[in-house]
């Protein structure tokens, strides 16, 4: 199937938001339409008609949530960080710490002391009273502006270096002002001056076993486990098996891999030995292990990479993104191995065109398929491929990318040979932002570059869910936040593509009003007409902002300052297309890139006073001003959309501004003049 649409918008294809224009072709099927679209072959059922939009642009638009936020936390995400939450040693020492409303929590990486930390603040303010902070330069500077309870997760070094006894009483006496309660968390390796020991505790994990006790306890609570099950499973925790395996591997996120492998023990009939390999082989040890033992067959490497940068994708993916990697890994030159495939004795196997199947192939690297998926998003099933083990994509990928030289460059380099598919971008974003949370120097970002200035949406995509995931490291938010600055200035428009649908994930959700500042930026280049991928990217951006109803004031105030600014500006032009595109139908429109869709009388009805601050900018512009009013009468003639609006009141308030607005003055008596008219003809 092919479509197009508006085929007389240009070679950008304005209208479609972003879509590389009106292209009638299908792949290699070379029928050409100019508009509507053409079927070929037999429909069953349903079927799908994308219309103006490339299959390169085709991109995934799931947004991941962050775990650290500039603001509040929703409810119910703290309500799920906290779901079997097991209480520390340290957790009586730190409530009474905490009695002076600041708390600096030390610890060591995967303890769970962000975890506690929601806890105790949860304890004081409720599931909806956590506001998140960045790490400041200087916390001195900082004071509470609402009575909650306050989290800053990874204290800077910088930060650090400047807190002292005289700071935190201080900031512990603004906080008691307030009424408000800070937690701190600094890693174990931060150094911290001696007098700030009054303010300290060193958070001590639970016992692992505890952890997995509750979770078992959580799982048959939620009905995924029966009360025979939880048993089952208890009397396995207590075998030695699984208590040397949590002897070895202490951690509270070791004893939730533990629960969710006794799960699939006693729910489905997974061997125990078979889980406790399964829960060995994620860890670095066991993948530098596993990448030694298949240093000289290429076709096992590429396909441990392939899994490991896209999880959870189908088949054909991995199978053919391993396809891609393995010549390149082929052909780096190290030495021959004796007996290896292609070596020696083995040179016969030259001639095996063939090659093992693919399901022998996943065997041979401790890999299986799933069972295949059939989503209601899913224009086709697919059939993911997964390790056996917890964590060993995140091991493998992290030792092969940066511990084997040059592998990373042969990865980036056939990531880009290879054909895009919907999903690789979140997939492989993801897990090379894990990755690149591990990296050390200046090139730890650097390398994303080349994807950063594409003029393909889906690699600028899969940096922007690659920055979204590393700025969840507290240690590399500052350079993220430096890297996106940059970016955001920049000349060239794909860059600032890059920042924007930076903003349009879990960046943005995290940090919303420092999002909307780049977004600002990103158009702020004078002289510059605004570029559709531009738009569509700021337009999806704002769409995920918008998705969260603690950020609809921002963006509304954002579109009423770009509203006011000068004529064929960057700023000025999305600003019409959002309020132009929220009067007619919906921001962003209905086939534009989007996460949530608003239309005019739901801003109305939602944020009467800020939406009527934007109405009013509106019809002062020239350039709105037909589109709004129409818009308004449209709400008006709907007895719904009028009840729901308060209209009579919003046209009140309009009349009241009137005499200081030009536009509005006009619209007023525009109404009034619909409104007497049939009045007037039928006296006459």
């Amino acid at each position: 199937m092919s479509a197009a649409a508006n085929a007389s918008h240009g070679p950008d294809g304005e209208d479609s938001e972003g879509g590389p224009g009106p292209g009638g072709s299908y792949r290699d099927n070379q029928q050409r339409v100019d508009q509507g679209f053409a079927v070929m072959g037999g429909i069953a059922g349903d079927a799908n008609v994308f219309i103006g939009v490339h299959p390169d642009e085709d991109v995934s638009e799931r947004i991941l949530k962050p775990r650290l936020r500039e603001g509040p936390y929703p409810a119910d995400d703290v309500r799920a960080r906290l779901r079997g939450f097991v209480e520390p040693p340290t957790h009586t020492r730190c409530r009474k710490v905490l009695d002076s409303h600041l708390l600096v929590l030390r610890a060591g990486s995967g303890t769970g002391a962000g975890t506690a930390a929601f806890a105790l603040l949860e304890e004081r303010y409720g599931a909806d009273g956590i506001t998140g902070l960045d790490s400041p330069d200087d916390l001195s500077r900082w004071s509470p502006k609402e009575r909650r309870g306050y989290l800053l997760q990874g204290l800077s070094p910088k930060a650090a270096d400047l807190l002292g006894e005289v700071v935190l009483t201080a900031l512990a006496s603004r906080l008691r002002r307030s009424g408000a309660h800070l937690v701190v968390t600094v890693r174990m390796e931060t150094a911290l001056p001696g007098d700030t020991l009054p303010w300290q505790v060193t958070h001590r994990p639970p016992p692992p076993a505890d952890v997995a006790v509750k979770r078992l306890s959580t799982m048959a609570e939620a009905g995924e486990l029966t009360a025979g099950q939880e048993a089952d499973a208890l009397r396995h925790l207590a075998s030695p098996d699984f208590t040397g395996q949590l002897d070895a591997y202490p951690l509270p996120g070791d004893g939730v891999a533990v629960a969710q492998g006794l799960r699939d023990l006693v729910v489905a009939g997974k061997p125990a030995a078979s889980v406790l390999a399964d829960l060995r082989t994620g860890s670095p040890a066991a993948a530098r292990k596993a990448l030694a033992e298949a240093r000289d067959r290429a076709d096992l490497i590429s396909l441990m990479a392939a899994i490991s940068l896209l999880p959870d994708q189908d088949r054909t993916v991995v199978e053919r993104f391993g396809a891609i990697l393995r010549p390149h890994i082929d052909g780096r030159g190290g030495p021959a191995v004796a007996g290896g495939p292609g070596h020696g004795e083995g040179a016969a196997a030259r001639h095996d065109v063939l090659g093992p199947a693919f399901e022998d192939r996943l065997a041979a690297v401790g890999a299986r398929l799933l069972p295949p998926r059939y989503g209601a998003a899913q224009r086709y099933p697919v059939q993911p491929v997964d390790f056996s083990g917890q964590h060993r994509s995140d091991a493998l990928l992290r030792s092969l990318w940066l511990e084997y030289e040059g592998m990373a460059e042969l990865l980036w380099k056939s990531l880009d040979e290879a054909p895009h598919h919907p999903g690789v971008e979140l997939a492989a974003g993801e897990a090379i932002g894990k990755v690149l949370a591990h990296a050390t120097g200046p090139d730890t970002l650097r390398q994303l570059h080349p994807f950063a200035a594409s003029d393909k949406r889906w690699r600028r995509r899969l940096v922007a869910n690659a920055l979204g995931e590393m700025v969840q490291h507290p240690a590399l938010t500052g350079a993220v936040r430096e890297q996106l600055r940059q970016w955001s200035r920049a000349a060239p428009v794909a860059l600032r593509c890059t920042v924007a649908e930076t903003c349009g994930g879990s960046y943005g959700l995290a940090r919303p009003a420092a999002a909307l500042k780049l977004l600002d930026t990103v158009l702020g280049r004078t002289g510059e007409k605004l570029e559709v991928p531009l738009r569509t990217a700021v337009s999806f951006a704002l769409s995920v902002l918008l998705s969260e109803d603690a950020n609809h004031v921002l963006v509304l105030d954002l579109l009423r300052e770009w509203q006011g600014a000068g004529p064929d500006t960057p700023r000025h032009g999305l600003a019409v297309h959002a309020v132009e595109s929220m009067s007619r139908d919906s921001f962003p429109l209905p086939k534009a890139p989007g996460v949530r869709r608003v239309r005019l009388a739901e801003l109305l009805a939602i944020h009467p006073e800020r939406t009527r601050g934007l109405v009013v900018a509106a019809l002062d512009d020239p350039a709105t001003h037909e589109t709004v009013a129409a818009g308004l009468f449209l709400i008006e003639g709907d007895p719904e959309l009028r009840r729901r609006t308060a209209f009579p009141q919003v046209l009140a308030d309009l009349a009241a501004s009137a005499r200081n607005h030009r536009g509005v003055l006009r619209f007023v008596l525009r109404h009034h003049r619909s409104r007497t008219a049939p009045t007037e003809r039928l006296a006459s």
